[in-house]
């Protein structure tokens, strides 16, 4: 394994956003885990949400007197495209593992587990690709395993794979309650949606001057209404869905643009393929712009583009959540998303965007959202708000708090 080095955070500088009460709660809580060991445990420093969480939770719990350490795998090719799969069937995908899959995943496990030694208070797993070490690595202090992915409508048979490990920790952390199996006996079960931190390189605020320099080292034109899609290239965010509603949309709005914007994640071996499915599906149209970290965009560019956007659109066919959601609210941008388990949990219907099911629809609340600058600002305050409330890191910081607290 190797240990994950983040950049300080200092939750003082939070407490003009979340106000006085939520600040003091926080350091009250953290008075009664000071000094305790934590260990994160997930599969990749970079790319998709979970690392984007724990870049920002674990500076902030080491700023409140944790002591806090954040591990990644080290894996094979075979091994993450065993767990690619583990990810797709647990989202209701009905292939489920081979043979050698099984043995890639069991192998990379035990490899990791030998170098791991628990001397923690508390470890905390993410998601399905470490769930095995809790049966590897002789421990006394609570584990608890963090699942990020819709658990709905699971593949029978990876989860029954799963089930004897899931069932060993002392308790488990769900975006949704909607989300967890009835197959599975849990200890104990927190819900927690993840959250954004308002003062990350990818939601703060940004000065004109950063933006105009920014801006000048891409094709797209601000001037003109611009469409948005956040996310990696996989078939869950159905990214070539979302250019046949851009194509849908431009019939009405000639003068509409794309920006597909993602990054390649490690763990991620599907997304090259899907990648290049895009791009292949966009053919030679000089308005849909694929903006990636192949092309230097990183954090700040992101935050830039969401805020030129005039709709983001968030179409998942399966969401744990979709951080990109709350990033786009807190930009005041309205967002078009997939009526589905994690989008739900951040937009109410007709209040901050609009929950859609197919192309069709997709297209056509874009084209009502382009055509009511009025109705998009509305939506955009409500939204930002929202996120203010219920949807901003310092929240997600208390309910991990709030567990340990309860284990310890």
């Amino acid at each position: 394994m190797e240990e994950v080095a983040v950049v300080a955070k200092r939750l003082s500088d939070y407490r003009s956003i979340i106000g006085s009460a939520a600040y003091e709660e926080l350091q009250a809580l953290s008075k009664l885990l000071k000094g305790t060991r934590i260990a994160h445990v997930n599969a990749t420093s970079y790319g998709g949400g979970v690392a984007e969480l724990l870049h920002s939770i674990v500076p902030l719990m080491t700023d409140l007197g944790l002591d806090v350490h954040w591990y990644v795998l080290s894996g094979t090719n075979p091994f993450f495209d065993a767990t690619k799969a583990i990810h797709n069937a647990l989202q209701g995908a009905p292939a489920g593992l081979t043979p050698e899959m099984e043995s890639a995943y069991r192998k990379v496990n035990e490899a990791n587990a030998a170098d791991f030694h628990d001397d923690f208070d508390v470890v905390v797993i993410h998601d399905p690709q470490p769930a095995p070490l809790v049966n590897l690595v002789k421990h006394k202090s609570p584990w608890i395993w963090r699942c990020h992915i819709d658990l709905t409508t699971p593949n029978p048979s990876v989860l029954r794979l799963l089930k004897p490990y899931l069932e060993k920790y002392d308790a488990a952390i769900f975006s949704s309650a909607t989300y967890v199996p009835s197959e599975v006996r849990f200890r104990q079960l927190t819900v927690a949606p993840p959250a954004i931190d308002p003062l990350s390189p990818k939601n703060r605020d940004v000065s004109e001057g950063e933006k105009k320099a920014i801006l000048s080292r891409f094709e797209f034109d601000p001037a003109r209404p611009v469409i948005s899609q956040v996310g990696r290239f996989d078939p869950w965010k159905d990214p070539l869905g979302v250019i046949d509603a851009y194509r849908l949309v431009k019939r009405s709005i000639p003068d509409v643009q794309l920006l597909m914007i993602g990054s390649m994640a490690k763990d991620d071996p599907e997304g090259w393929l899907w990648f290049e499915r895009t791009t292949r599906h966009a053919g030679d149209d000089p308005d849909i712009h694929f903006l990636t970290d192949l092309r230097g965009v990183g954090a700040i560019e992101v935050n830039v583009f969401q805020r030129e956007t005039d709709v983001a659109l968030a179409k998942s066919l399966r969401e744990g959540f979709g951080l990109i959601v709350s990033e786009a609210l807190w930009k005041e941008v309205p967002v078009v998303g997939g009526d589905v388990g994690g989008i739900r949990i951040q937009i109410e219907d007709g209040h901050h965007g609009f929950l859609v099911s197919s192309v069709q629809q997709t297209a056509e609340r874009t084209i009502e959202l382009l055509r009511d600058e009025r109705r998009r600002r509305e939506m955009g305050r409500a939204g930002r708000e929202r996120v203010r409330r219920e949807f901003l890191i310092t929240r997600y910081l208390r309910d991990h708090l709030r567990l340990y607290s309860e284990l310890g």
